[in-house]
C-alpha cells in the first residue's frame, strides 16, 4: 500500500466583499476535487486578511486571521511556520486548480530532481509561447519559469534560502525568489502537465490606484538596494523582468 503524500497549501486571502469570499470558496474547492485524497491529502492553510468575519472558516481549512501589517512575504511565512509536509505551495486565492495537477508536479519533482516548481497556467502561458504539455521548462523567468501565483517547493528548500524577505509588501516578491533561486544555482522548472488557472491578480487589482502604486514604489526601491550590487546591473534586473505575482 502506497503512503499517503501530504503537500501544505497556503493560500493568502482577503474577502473584502462576497465576491471576493466566493473567489477563495471556489479555489479552494477545485483544490480539494483536483486529487484522490487517498493518494494526496492537502493540508491547506488560508491567511485572511478580512477581520470583519473572524470567526469564519473556509471549508477544509484552518483560516487563520492577523493582526499584523498586510505583507505577501510576511503572510507566507505565517503559514509555513504553522506546516510541517515535506511539500509546500504557496498560493494566491485567484487560481482555479486542474485534475491531477499535484500528482504531475510531483512526478516531474521526481524525474528531473526539483526543489521549486510552478505549474502552468492555460490562459496566460500560451501567449508567452509555452504551450500545455510541452515538458518542464528549466529557468527563472518570472510569469514564464516561474508563476508568482503558485510556487510548488520541497520544505527543505528553505534550509537554503531561509524564510521569504518580509522586506516586500507585495510587487517583486516573485522576482525576489526568483533571483535567490538564481544566485543559489537551485534549479527551478514550470511544469506544463501541471495545470492551474489564474484569474491574473483580481485582489490586487480592486485596490485603490494610490496603494498599488505605494506597494510598487517601496518595493522597486528595497528590490534595487538588494540586488543590483548582487547581479551587476542597474536598475531592474533581467532576471527580474515581469509583472507582480
Amino acid at each position: 500500500m502506497n503512503d499517503i503524500i501530504e503537500i501544505d497549501i497556503i493560500i493568502l486571502s482577503y474577502a473584502q466583499t462576497p465576491e471576493f469570499k466566493q473567489m477563495t470558496d471556489q479555489c479552494i474547492q477545485s483544490l480539494i476535487n483536483s486529487e484522490d485524497p487517498g493518494t494526496i491529502k492537502f493540508n491547506i492553510i488560508v491567511i485572511e486578511s478580512a477581520v470583519d468575519f473572524e470567526s469564519y472558516q473556509y471549508r477544509g481549512t484552518k483560516t487563520i486571521y492577523t493582526d499584523k501589517e498586510f505583507g505577501y512575504h510576511k503572510y507566507m511565512n505565517i503559514g509555513i511556520e504553522l506546516t510541517s509536509a515535506p511539500y509546500i505551495c504557496l498560493c494566491n486565492n485567484d487560481l482555479i486548480f486542474y485534475p491531477h495537477w499535484a500528482t504531475e508536479m510531483l512526478t516531474a519533482f521526481n524525474t528531473y530532481n526539483l526543489s521549486s516548481g510552478s505549474p502552468v497556467c492555460p490562459y496566460h502561458h500560451p501567449g508567452v509561447n509555452i504551450d500545455l504539455n510541452s515538458g518542464v521548462h528549466l529557468g527563472y523567468k518570472v510569469r514564464q519559469e516561474i508563476s508568482g501565483w503558485c510556487i510548488f517547493i520541497k520544505r527543505e528548500l528553505l534550509k537554503k534560502t531561509g524564510k521569504l524577505d518580509e522586506n516586500y509588501k507585495f510587487w517583486c516578491s516573485d522576482n525576489d525568489y526568483a533571483n535567490t533561486l538564481f544566485m543559489l544555482g537551485i534549479t527551478h522548472g514550470l511544469v506544463t502537465s501541471s495545470i492551474v488557472d489564474h484569474l491574473e491578480s483580481r485582489t490586487l487589482s480592486s485596490q485603490p490606484i494610490e496603494k498599488q502604486q505605494s506597494y510598487v514604489d517601496e518595493d522597486l526601491v528595497y528590490f534595487g538596494k538588494k540586488w543590483n550590487s548582487r547581479l551587476g546591473y542597474a536598475g531592474w534586473s533581467v532576471l527580474a523582468e515581469g509583472e507582480q505575482n
